[in-house]
């Protein structure tokens, strides 16, 4: 029996602790894994919160910005026991509850300030953890992102922690444009605050274009035993230099990927979606959802234009409770230039497809939050378009509904890893519109599993969206045979996390001493 540990910043295996793709990744691979016989511990940040239910296990003593701290580890429950995977979480008055989903911080003026300070703790908390063997003698460490990288620097560079370079260390990319850049001296996240006892070779840490600053994400890059992006295509999209808006790709690392590639650490393998006949939600309840969830935050909300924006999205809701649209268009993501850069630069065609959808008495449902000025974008929208249902929350039964009852599945983004939103929309049977970039090319098939767009320029692609979304509702109003067909290939499609993780057994986690990397 293998014996595994996930660190993370979200798993939705445990209660409020998901914004994103990262917490269903790290709830349903585990479960693979334990299908298989294996033993997965799984342990992320309890942002001030998620230790409450928990079970305490240990405190955890670290010498951090030469004094001492005191982190404690909390085993806390799953939504759905099982024997051969534990959950844990990190608590420490520092790991403090961030304003984006109440996990991440937004600090604008010194991005990944406040995120880099909080892992930075909880990093070197997980690895006093293994040094005392609160997980057991462990054969895989599964990293995600750069918010866990900083185990493999004190792997390298911490005298304390060499016992990390018994095990194998993969490392997740999910997201390649985050990468937790922060000074490398004269900042209080800075590494020298945090580790001032530490020679470090700054050469090996540095950021590519920053010489000043270290780079999280290229740590975990240059020093994991394997790294893989979350689909094929994503890989292939992040070798390749970026030049944005065109074009989304290593964004400063492509040439440590590239070198990751020559030494054969580097895979695509592409995520998977759960499709168990339980993960089905009832048919024909996403507007009374959408109506509990805006008056349950009504009763909470004390900004008083935040409440006024719910009140105006529950008066637009009212009508559609007796009698819904002919057809329904939907997103849910981070409000993100990742996602809706195309909206931000370009609303006049947002405006044209709302126009379009109009003549079909059609709506369009988006729920997000995240940048205030995306934010502010969609809430202007929606005041002046009555067939624009901007829910400006976050609410798990609207967002099974969404991909539950909706007729179309619209994701824009400029750029994706993998996606696992078109997954989901389309185990429903729901033709999906993507932008023809990294995962959604290897998801989502033009006119057979639903829409695609694409161009050489940022104004083909604006063009091309909007024309590509035309064409759907022509198919859905002039071809209901094409249009049903695409909705039942859709439905037959197979994004297995059984496939995907034998690939991580093939390609990833194959264990032999003489490939763990050492400084």
């Amino acid at each position: 029996m293998n014996n595994f540990l996930f660190v993370a910043s979200e798993n939705d295996a445990i209660a409020n602790c998901k914004v994103g793709g990262v917490g269903d990744v790290i709830r349903d691979v585990p479960k693979q894994i334990s299908e298989r016989g294996d033993r997965v511990h799984v342990v992320v940040p309890s942002y001030s919160r998620l230790h409450e239910s928990g079970t305490f296990k240990a405190s955890l003593q670290l010498n951090l910005r030469g004094i001492s701290y005191t982190a404690q580890l909390y085993e806390v429950p799953a939504k759905e026991e099982d024997k051969n995977i534990s959950h844990y979480v990190i608590h420490h008055p520092e790991i403090e509850m961030g304003n984006l989903g109440g996990i991440y911080h937004h600090d604008p003026f010194e991005p990944f300030y406040s995120d880099v300070i909080k892992y930075t703790i909880f990093c070197t908390a997980v690895a006093e953890a293994i040094k005392q063997k609160h997980f057991g003698k462990l054969d895989i460490v599964h990293l995600h992102d750069w918010h866990s990288s900083l185990l493999l620097f004190l792997k390298n560079y911490h005298p304390q922690y060499s016992c990390l370079k018994k095990n194998r260390f993969v490392y997740c990319i999910h997201n390649l444009a985050l990468q937790g850049i922060r000074p490398f001296e004269n900042n209080y996240s800075s590494l020298q605050n945090w580790f001032p006892q530490l020679e470090i070779d700054r050469e090996a840490l540095k950021d590519p274009r920053y010489a000043d600053c270290f780079n999280l994400m290229a740590i975990g890059i240059r020093y994991a035993d394997a790294v893989h992006t979350v689909s094929p295509s994503y890989k292939q999209d992040v070798l390749l230099p970026s030049a944005a808006p065109e074009f989304i790709g290593g964004e400063g690392l492509e040439n440590d990927l590239r070198q990751a590639d020559r030494e054969g650490r580097f895979h695509g393998i592409l995520n998977g979606s759960d499709y168990r006949p339980e993960t089905l939600v009832k048919k024909n309840r996403l507007f009374p959802n959408i109506a509990t969830a805006i008056f349950k935050q009504l009763q909470k909300e004390q900004d008083r234009e935040k409440a006024a924006f719910l009140a105006h999205t529950g008066e637009k809701i009212v009508p559609f409770l007796k009698k819904k649209p002919n057809f329904i268009s939907a997103s849910v993501a981070r409000l993100t230039e990742q996602k809706f850069y195309f909206f931000k630069r370009s609303p006049e065609a947002l405006l044209e497809i709302l126009d379009r959808l109009e003549e079909v008495n059609g709506i369009y449902v988006l729920l997000g939050t995240g940048a205030a000025d995306y934010e502010q974008l969609l809430r202007d929208i929606s005041y002046k378009r009555k067939n624009f249902i901007f829910i400006n929350a976050q609410c798990e039964q609207v967002v099974n509904s969404i991909y539950r009852d909706s007729d179309l599945y619209f994701m824009p983004s400029l750029f994706e890893p993998c996606g696992i939103s078109q997954m989901l929309a389309m185990r429903n049977g729901q033709p999906c519109l993507v932008h023809h970039t990294g995962g959604l090319k290897d998801t989502v098939q033009h006119v057979h599993t639903g829409f695609a767009f694409d161009g050489k320029t940022y104004d083909e692609k604006v063009y091309n969206m909007v024309e590509s979304f035309k064409e759907a509702l022509y198919f859905f109003e002039n071809d209901k045979t094409v249009w049903k067909q695409i909705g039942l290939n859709a439905r037959r499609m197979r994004f297995t996390w059984k496939k995907s993780v034998d690939e991580y057994y093939k390609l990833l986690y194959t264990f032999n001493p003489a490939d763990v990397r050492v400084a």
